[in-house]
């Protein structure tokens, strides 16, 4: 069985509200569950205790299992420190979108118009 350690939405519109579960990773998002492992609440403020909660005996038991963090809950143990960060590289949102090169070819062509 494939395991995951993700998130689960809770709440109303507008509202998020997220268990952290221990999951198959065949069943539904908001579906069926193997373990509730914590909490998160995106509305609280950064700095808040209770904006993350989570227990990490289960945790790091499931992790030994085989289950998968997701990219997500990765971020949560990396700030927690149970996991070692990872390197993360995304060249390709880096770089400007095709207007924004079109324009600042564009401003450099009047500059150099201007200044010769």
């Amino acid at each position: 069985m494939a395991m995951k350690i993700r998130l689960a939405r809770g709440g109303s519109k507008k509202r998020p509200h997220y268990a952290i579960v221990a999951a198959d990773s065949r069943m539904p998002r908001d579906g069926r569950f193997i373990e509730k492992l914590g909490i998160y609440a995106p509305l609280l403020p950064k700095d808040s205790e209770d904006r993350i909660r989570m227990n990490m005996e289960r945790v790091t038991y499931w992790l030994a299992q085989g289950a998968q963090p997701t990219d997500r809950i990765a971020r949560f143990l990396e700030a927690a420190g149970v996991r070692p960060k990872a390197e993360r590289s995304n060249p390709e949102k880096a770089k400007p979108g095709k207007r924004a090169v079109e324009r600042a070819a564009e401003r450099a062509k009047k500059a150099g118009a201007a200044a010769g």
